[in-house]
């Protein structure tokens, strides 16, 4: 597909990469020169410089031949504006990151109006999937499917746990949980592990059952299963608005240290029931006065990496709470992985995949559409929901009579409501989602999993 992208900071560097390696055919627009020819040079994308809310520059980009154009500048009116010409000048797809809450109030109006196909706020997107994590505060992520029916549970294994030296076929009879773990990642190495795979203790696991299932599964192992009662969160950004109004809406005490006396204002009149506290989130004697070491959940969510970093190793050596880390850029994630800051949340990547997701249900040809998208371990694994919408080659087949892909695996099925954990005989029909995990990216349909 022929795609803009307005905007090259973190999330439109994302989206040009990823995209073109996809195969489709990308322009980015920017006001940056040098920032254009970079990306551009660096991803072998067509790259023009100018403001992307111009007719003419829009002009320059192909936007009549296009079909879809995504704007992710730092300005939601200029992103909305570049939306509204592209849909006028080109009639194509178009898609907005807008972030001010102010408009979240009214995005349906927006989108509604402007024949917006899609809007994306960042920031909320990154504080749902923290209040995720935080609900069951053994996981490192959750993601999840068949519209929360169905988690994926990424849980490092504990030394001294009962899955050490336990073989994947055993889980059903030793503990009684009807789980699979599709995916294990160990040291450099990420497998889709077989039945006869042994788990070691260290091992990052990615789980797929219901709820239910999960919550059985991590009390038989002894692991925490009650949410945090209290939390304090570093920073008054926009992330920590949203996180906060979640967790207050979960009965969960909040604190948040801002060191902006302004912005301290604002949050004590949006969130009345938190506890704003002004002065600097790096003071350790703040830190401790303000309960550190009595906290069960601790988000450090500034704007610089390295603050949020050494906050939340701090946090770990102080206290036993919930971790969670907010990092916007990916250039030393191997060493923040080697850290171990609990959970590690990139901004710009749920927004890619968010988007990505909506690009390839574009191209879909048969009767099934990816419902949901989610990159796993550093990108090198995808899991895709999938909703069966007409007959497909999968349709009515036995799993086991199924001619699968090498290193995929069925891992759910929604049948009416009901969650199936696949067997050799389990069958998908019309109507069902289905969930898949594979190494292999850029599945557009349910029928590309066969050979």
């Amino acid at each position: 597909m022929r795609i803009i992208i307005v905007g090259c900071g973190n999330v439109g560097a994302t989206l040009a990469e990823q995209l073109s390696k996809e195969g489709h055919n990308i322009t980015i627009i920017d006001t940056r020169e040098r920032l254009v020819q970079n990306l551009a040079n660096t991803f072998d994308v067509m790259g023009i410089e100018g403001n992307g809310a111009s007719f003419s520059v829009q002009a320059e980009a192909g936007v009549e031949n296009a079909d879809l154009l995504i704007a992710v500048t730092g300005s939601d009116e200029l992103n909305l504006l570049c939306c509204l010409i592209a849909k006028k000048a080109g009639g194509c797809h178009t898609i907005a990151r807008v972030r001010n809450p102010v408009y979240s109030r009214e995005i349906g109006y927006i989108k509604e109006e402007l024949g917006l196909s899609m809007v994306i706020n960042p920031e909320h997107a990154a504080a749902m999937e923290m209040g995720r994590v935080l609900k069951f505060p053994s996981a490192v992520k959750i993601d999840t499917f068949a519209k929360g029916r169905i988690e994926l549970i990424h849980y490092r294994i504990a030394e001294g746990s009962i899955l050490h030296d336990m073989a994947l076929k055993d889980i059903p009879t030793k503990l009684h949980c009807d789980v699979l773990v599709c995916v294990v990642e160990r040291g450099d190495d990420v497998v889709i592990p077989d039945g006869n795979f042994i788990l070691k203790e260290k091992d990052t696991i990615s789980i797929v059952a219901s709820s239910q299932n999960a919550m059985k599964l991590f009390k038989k192992m002894g692991a925490p299963t009650t949410r945090a009662k209290n939390a304090i969160i570093v920073g008054g950004g926009e992330t920590s608005f949203y996180l906060a109004k979640q967790l207050i809406s979960m009965g969960v005490e909040v604190k948040i240290i801002e060191k902006d006396k302004e912005r301290c204002e604002e949050l004590s009149e949006l969130l009345p029931q938190a506890l704003i506290i002004y002065g600097d989130g790096t003071d350790r004697d703040l830190l401790l006065e303000e309960g550190m070491v009595h906290a069960e959940a601790f988000a450090s969510l500034t704007n610089f990496d390295e603050e949020n970093i050494m906050l939340t190793l701090f946090a770990k050596s102080m206290s036993k709470a919930k971790l969670i880390t907010q990092v916007h850029r990916i250039a030393y994630d191997e060493i923040i992985n080697e850290l171990d800051l609990g959970t590690v949340i990139y901004p710009k990547y749920i927004t890619a995949e968010s988007i990505i997701q909506y690009v390839r249900a574009m191209q879909n040809s048969i009767g099934s559409n990816i419902e949901t998208l989610y990159r796993l371990n550093d990108n090198r694994v995808e899991a895709l929901e999938f909703v069966v919408k007409e007959d497909s080659p999968v349709v009515g087949i036995p799993l086991q009579q199924l001619n699968l892909k090498e290193n995929i695996l069925i891992c759910g099925i929604n049948h009416k409501g009901n969650i199936i954990t696949p067997g050799g005989q389990s069958v998908i029909s019309v109507g069902d989602t289905v969930v898949i995990v594979t190494v292999i990216t850029g599945l557009h349909d349910i029928k590309d999993i066969l050979k």
